[in-house]
């Protein structure tokens, strides 16, 4: 494959030559130039559990290890939610705080996957239905035929961006089903979830302002949808429909909807995404395995469940710790924050074997960290396997080869590990 490669602005020799103590895993700019990895090498390797003292995001504990990840991931009395899900910006707060003429910085609600037991457990109880096995086998042939309108729909023979018009659309289609949201207005879910993803100046807005009002019109949109659906005599299966007529949530406060809202918009948008994208990357970049797959059409599972490990669609999620606590080998006192690094979890090379290569059919490829563990584990996590395999047993019937033309661009987030662009061709047929 003959990709056109972007510079790297941090070298393997420059990430050496840094004091430990300097590093700054958190540093956006490193994923969108996809030169993160050697800075979690080294940690594995030297520091798995990590304290950055000073950063855009104030002083945070890294854990990189698979083993540490998981004893924080599944101790929930100890590592508490409630204070925030990511790394915060400090600067970003404080303009958004001014933006909204508020009195201090406030983190913006992220619905149940903010909230400690039993609040945690109620609220995400009554969700859990629309994404369960049964509606899952129910809504498969919806997103099949979806699938299949989009891929007919690509021009042949032409170049084209990739996320755009796949990986975008079929997300926006599934979480428009999900919500019963109206079907014309789907790419308005896609757009709210870059909104609450994305700082000004990365992503389609270029002010607080904007945003708070792009929010505003996200929260208004579903409250409409809300009003209509609160006391259904027969209430439907969709999201917004489970949470308007079940008693842990019909009577939670505004911040906590909007939280909630926030948290399936995005949820539901970025894992799918681009992990669509990333198993088109990722199969150009190992031609191998794209051979191995057009030979054996059984292995997609596996080769969705090797791309979202390997991919990682959310590099992290973070934690506070409710007490001083022992990880690794070093004490997190009470009040810390704690960010698990799934990205360097899922490359980790004491559990997993070659884990920098992309191997489609692994022993046991379903081993990977980046639906989380414990009792905030993706609650669709199960959606977005099914999208993922619908849309490559549709793409395996219709094209022999889909062409990467140049390196993406990513997404400029040290959270959502993502791509904004991927130019490619599908060849015609000799």
């Amino acid at each position: 494959m003959n990709i056109r490669v972007s510079p790297q602005a941090d070298s393997v020799e420059a990430v050496e030559a840094t004091p430990l103590a300097q590093l700054n895993p958190g540093r956006a700019a490193r994923f969108q130039d996809d030169t993160i990895w050697p800075v979690f090498e080294r940690l594995r390797r030297e520091d798995p559990v990590h304290l950055t003292e000073e950063s855009e995001f104030g002083r945070y504990w890294s854990v990189t290890k698979w083993d540490d990840i998981l004893a924080v991931d599944t101790n929930h009395e100890a590592f508490s939610s409630a204070d925030g899900i990511t790394l915060p910006n400090l600067e970003a707060m404080e303009a958004q705080r001014k933006a909204l003429g508020e009195d201090r910085p406030r983190r913006a609600g992220a619905g149940f996957i903010t909230m400690d037991e039993p609040d945690h457990g109620r609220q995400r109880k009554a969700v859990s239905p629309t994404v369960a096995p049964g509606n899952i086998t129910k809504m498969s042939p919806i997103v099949r035929e979806r699938a299949g309108e989009i891929l007919d729909s690509l021009p042949i023979g032409q170049e084209f961006d990739w996320v755009d018009l796949v990986s975008k659309e079929l997300t926006a289609m599934t979480l428009a089903t999900l919500f019963d949201f109206p079907f014309e207005d789907r790419r308005k879910l896609t757009y709210w979830s870059d909104v609450v993803t994305n700082a000004p100046g990365h992503g389609p807005v270029t002010s607080w302002e904007q945003k708070a009002r792009d929010m505003m019109d996200c929260f208004g949109t579903f409250k409409q949808i809300w009003d209509q659906r609160v006391d259904a005599a027969e209430p439907g299966i969709d999201l917004i429909s489970m949470m308007a007529n079940n008693t842990a949530t019909r009577d939670m406060p505004v911040q906590e909807f909007q939280g909630n809202v926030i948290l399936l918009i995005v949820g539901g948008n970025d894992t799918t995404r681009n992990t669509i994208s990333g198993s088109v990357y990722a199969l150009n970049k190992n031609p191998d395995q794209y051979a191995k797959l057009r030979a054996n059409p059984e292995l997609i599972s596996s080769m969705v469940s090797e791309t979202i490990r390997w991919q990682t669609p959310l590099a992290h999620m973070a934690r506070v710790a409710t007490r001083d606590i022992e990880v690794g080998g070093k004490m997190i006192r009470e009040g810390d924050r704690v960010v698990m690094w799934y990205i360097s979890g899922n490359r980790d090379e004491s559990r997993i074997a070659r884990p920098n290569d992309y191997i489609i059919d692994r022993e046991r490829p379903r081993e990977h960290l980046s639906f989380g563990f414990g009792i905030h584990r993706c609650v669709g996590n199960r959606v977005a396997e099914m999208q993922l395999t619908i849309i490559w047993e549709e793409i395996l019937k219709r094209f022999p080869e889909i062409k990467v033309l140049a390196e993406p661009q990513r997404t400029y987030s040290a959270f959502v590990h993502g791509y904004e662009t991927l130019p490619v061709i599908i060849p015609t047929r000799n």
